[in-house]
Formats: C-alpha cells, structure tokens, sequence
C-alpha cells in the first residue's frame, strides 16, 4: 500500500493514525479540530491530560490501541514545556478576590497561596497598626505610671537631686523659733521656709540618718541661709546661737499661735501674755481681739521687758504698716481683714495682688459668681478652730458651721481678721490687681504653683489638678 498522503503531501504522524483508525470505524469520533458531532457523547470518568498523552502514558495492555478521545467541546492542546502550560492555565482561571485579612490570618498559619499573599500584604499593615497601639499603650501606661510615683521613685534612689545645699555656700541671716513640743518634723519644715536648708525634709532625713535625736530648747535662734543640715544642727545646739529677749514671728500666725512664739522667745509664761492681750483696748484697738494686729518680724528686748511692753511693740508695728501703705483712717479693720486672708491663701508674692484682685471681684455684686460669698477655706477653718491641723482641706463640719468668719455662710467680709499679715499682703489688700479672675486652686502644694480662673468650668479643670497631685503626693498635706 503506498504511503498516505493529503494534496501531495506527507501525513503527519497524528494525520496518519487518524487515517487508520477511519478505515477501521465507519463513525469515528469527532476531532479536536472539528465541532462535536454529538454534544451529547458520554465523556470518560478520567480527565484527558491538556496535552498529547502519547508521549508521556504507555499503553495499559502493551498494544497500539489508541487513548480515548478528549471530551466534547474541549481543546487538546500540545505545548512546548510544562511551565508554559502552567502559566496558561493560571492565566485562565477566574481571577478570585482576596478575602480581608483578620487576627486569625495572624496567628493561625495558612498553606494557601492567597492566605500568604493576603499576610504578605494587607495583614502585615494590620499587623503594624496592633504592634504600634501595643507599643502605644506601654508607653501611655509608663507615662501614667510616672506622673502617679516619679516622685516617691526619684526620692528611693536619689534621683530628685541633692538633699542639702553644698559646704560653703551659707550666706546672710536667718532666725527660727522653736516652741515647746517643737519635734525634728516640725523644725525642719521651719528651717527650710525660713531659707536654712535646701528642702522641707533636709533636716529631719539628717536625723534619721544621724540615728540621734537632740533635745531642742525653746528659743530664738540666730542661723544662716543656704546652710547644711548638718552645720544647722551645730548652730542649734550652740547656745550663743540662742538670742536672749527675742520673739521671732512669721506672717500668718494667729494670735495664739504668736503669744507661744513669744512666751518661748521671752521665756515668759504664756499666761502672763495672754491676760495681757485679752483687753485690746488698752493698746487703741476696737474689737474684741489683736487678731491681725500682732505684726510678724523679728523683735529683740531689753532684759526685764513686761508682756504689756512686749504686746504693744508688735501693735505699734503694725500702724506703721498701715501707714506706710497709704490706708486711709478708718479702713485699718477692713484692710487687715482682707489682708489676713491674702496671707493665708497665697502662696508667693507675686499672687497676693491677684488673690485680693479675687476677693474684690466677689464682693462686687455686678460680677460675682457666687452671690457674694467668698468662700474662702481659711476664713471657715479660722472660724471653726481647725486652721493649723496640717492639712489645706477644710472639713464638711467646718464649711457649714454657721459662725461669723464662715464665707462659705456668710456674706462679704468675716468679721474680723483671720491671722497676722505682713507689709506685702497689707499693700495687696489696698491695691488689687487688675483682671477678671474669680477663683483660684494652688495645684501643687510643694511648689505653690497656683491656677487662676474666670469661669466656674475652668476652675474645676483646676481643682482636677489638684486632685491627680494629691494622689500622686498623698502625704503632702491635702
């Protein structure tokens, strides 16, 4: 037989077995060239391989007899490596939209090739954002940490700077007075107002530190500024440190609290001053007390000095005060009355003004908030006997005590004074600054640092202030 041919030309060896199997089946199947001849044509249980299987799947029998035909409607394709059919068949797929990443993808791991895209691109930004909040919150919660106990941590390991001033760097004059029952706590806290030491605790840590606690004599004693702990317990113990016949009084102090200072300066019993401060009277005051009359300094007397003379020498002072500031005759009771209170409430100089600026803005019908009340805590802890428990918070017992130095009860100016003011509170009392200011909240009580406010709403974010400080310093007498 001679060689099959079409138009001439050489078969192919596929054109050449499907020559032979026409001759054998008068119904061949349709080829993969040609539309199907039956759509309907059963399709083989196995899948046809994208590619011409006879060179890669011998014969199950060992014989020539061909592979079933592909399925109707399909394209047997013979590509040239294996990679491009891969590629093509990925190409041909549906292209399927990547689901959104979730913690899961984060944590479960995924053999998928969408799972790793999808952790390669959207789950690592969402991993990034958890990383940075987590991040975020230790260092939110540092800070809270901080502000809360940075104070009790620094003072632990000596982180708040040094305790005392440096050896040599005393300078000037200072006077204490150490009353009777004066312990190391309360002397310290005397020595550091009055310029001695560094801070309100130098000198009771020194104490503790020394292991020995002296026996302090009531007294004036004559000290310098800027001193060491320990130099400052050297000069107390010095008796030529002592000074004889002298009172030394701080602004602030009430009546009483000024007759101890002078009983112990004098080493005069107390109840000799006492029943000589009792008629006021009999050094030219109206009134009932010298309260605000015994002017604060520092008084040195001739030995044999009466508590008369003692008593006047302070009242007289204290004219002279009031002269120098320019208060007109007849305002002395009201000036000291404001000025008392300017005494008590502020804490640096510089606000004595704007404290007494607050006072005159509540009396002021037209502009006050509060009715004209004052409400202002020193004058209802006077009036109820609490002004020197240690701490600047007033009782509920005695903000509603009904008596006449109670501002949170009554009306424009207590009835008297509530303590002794010095030159600056007098001149403020008579020279208000000027501003709109209503209320005012010291938010720390270590470094006095006061916040002023016009409106109720900003006064309250101050006392909130306020608040946070105390907890964070809550032996720091709130």
């Amino acid at each position: 037989m001679s060689d099959p041919t079409r138009d001439g030309r050489p078969l192919t060896r596929r054109q050449a077995r499907q020559a032979a199997r026409a001759q054998q089946d008068p119904n061949p199947p349709a080829s993969a060239d040609e539309d199907p001849a039956d759509p309907t044509a059963p399709v083989p249980a196995s899948r046809s391989l994208p590619w011409d299987e006879e060179m890669f799947r011998a014969p199950s029998n060992g014989s020539d007899a061909p592979l079933p035909s592909s399925p109707a409607g399909t394209r047997r394709t013979a590509p040239s490596t294996l990679a491009e059919t891969a590629t093509r068949a990925s190409d041909e797929r549906e292209p399927v939209e990547p689901e959104p990443a979730s913690l899961e993808d984060l944590f479960v791991p995924e053999n998928t090739a969408d799972a790793k895209q999808r952790r390669g691109g959207r789950g690592c930004l969402v991993t990034l954002v958890i990383l940075l909040a987590i991040l975020g919150g230790i260092v939110a919660g540092g800070f809270a940490l901080w502000n809360t106990y940075g104070p009790q941590i620094q003072e632990r390991f000596g982180w708040d700077g040094p305790s005392d001033y440096e050896e040599g760097a005393a300078t000037g004059e200072a006077t204490i007075t150490i009353e009777e029952g004066d312990g190391g706590e309360a002397i310290s806290q005397k020595l550091y107002e009055a310029g001695v030491t560094l801070k309100p605790d130098s000198f009771y840590d020194h104490l503790i530190d020394a292991e020995s606690i002296p026996l302090f004599y009531p007294g004036v004693y004559q000290l310098q500024q800027k001193m060491t702990s320990a130099a400052a317990l050297a000069a107390i113990e010095d008796p030529a440190n002592r000074l004889e016949n002298a009172v030394a009084l701080q602004e602030g102090l009430t009546v009483e609290a000024t007759l101890e200072a002078a009983s112990a300066g004098l080493d005069m019993p107390l109840e000799e001053l006492e029943a000589a401060a009792a008629d006021p009277s009999v050094f030219g005051v109206e009134g009932d007390s010298l309260e605000g009359w015994l002017f604060p300094a520092n008084y040195t007397f001739d030995p044999g000095v009466t508590a008369e003379d003692a008593i006047r020498a302070m009242v007289d002072r204290t004219r002279e005060s009031l002269a120098s500031a320019g208060v007109p005759e007849g305002r002395e009771h009201e000036i000291l009355t404001i000025a008392s209170i300017i005494q008590r409430e502020a804490r640096f100089q510089d606000d004595f003004y704007k404290v007494s600026r607050v006072i005159q803005n509540r009396l002021d019908p037209a502009i006050s908030d509060t009715g004209g009340l004052l409400q202002m805590d020193s004058t209802a802890q006077y009036g109820y006997g609490e002004m020197h428990d240690g701490t600047v918070s007033s009782s509920e017992e005695a903000l509603q005590d009904d008596n006449p130095w109670n501002t949170y009860v009554h009306t424009g100016l207590p009835v008297g004074p509530i303590s002794n003011p010095g030159d600056v509170a007098i001149d403020a009392a008579l020279k208000p600054a000027e501003g709109p200011w209503q209320y005012f909240v010291t938010v720390n009580l270590d470094t006095g640092e006061t916040v002023f406010s016009e409106t109720l709403g900003e006064h309250e974010r101050a006392i909130g202030q306020w608040h946070e400080w105390c907890e964070a310093n809550p032996d720091s007498g709130c």
